[in-house]
């Protein structure tokens, strides 16, 4: 994106139109994330949306200061506010499982760096992890994927930090018996 430093500032700024054009720019983005830890489209839109309001509201507490950098700052900041915002959601729900397909319009707007065979093992890979019981989903998602160390893990979901561990390895467990074709699921 051009003038980045700049759009921040306007937004910092509360200034829409500035918002409007980072909300575009990074709307793909952030459903993605999202869509790891809720399956739900309309649901994950929502909590997108939310999570696009509380960072606009909170903007001033990005720190612009390092332009060579800017943009992957930006997008790991936009990366956390939407996993907690994802986290939330699924506490408000207590953890229930999400249900529902994966729109093919999610996947459009991927880099086109990648090839058709990484887009569509990413695609698999998703829909493996989306099998998962949700608290399991939940860690695999922080733990392997956005890399959260166990404690925080642990705060973020109000657990313990061995439950964390446990979760995780269940989760990787059921993953391995998933591509497998063990579709079976234990007791757990």
């Amino acid at each position: 994106m051009k003038d980045l430093s700049k759009v921040i500032q306007a937004c910092i700024k509360h200034e829409s139109k500035c918002q409007k054009i980072l909300y575009e720019a990074y709307y793909g983005y952030a459903l993605k994330i999202v869509f790891r830890y809720i399956y739900r489209y309309e649901k994950a839109v929502d909590v997108v949306n939310d999570g696009f309001v509380k960072l606009f509201i909170h903007f001033d507490r990005f720190s612009a200061e390092d332009d060579a950098f800017l943009e992957p700052k930006l997008m790991g900041w936009i990366r956390k506010i939407m996993i907690n915002c994802a986290i939330d959601a699924l506490r408000k729900n207590e953890m229930l499982p999400e249900a529902g397909l994966i729109p093919g319009a999610v996947w459009e707007d991927t880099d086109k760096s990648d090839n058709a065979d990484q887009l569509l093992l990413y695609k698999e890979i998703i829909v493996q992890i989306k099998k998962l019981p949700p608290v399991y989903r939940a860690v695999f998602n922080m733990y392997v994927i956005d890399g959260l160390s166990h404690q925080e893990i642990a705060n973020a979901l109000g657990i313990s930090v061995g439950t964390s561990k446990s979760n995780l390895w269940k989760a990787r467990h059921l993953l391995q018996k998933y591509i497998n074709g063990q579709e079976e699921l234990e007791a757990c």
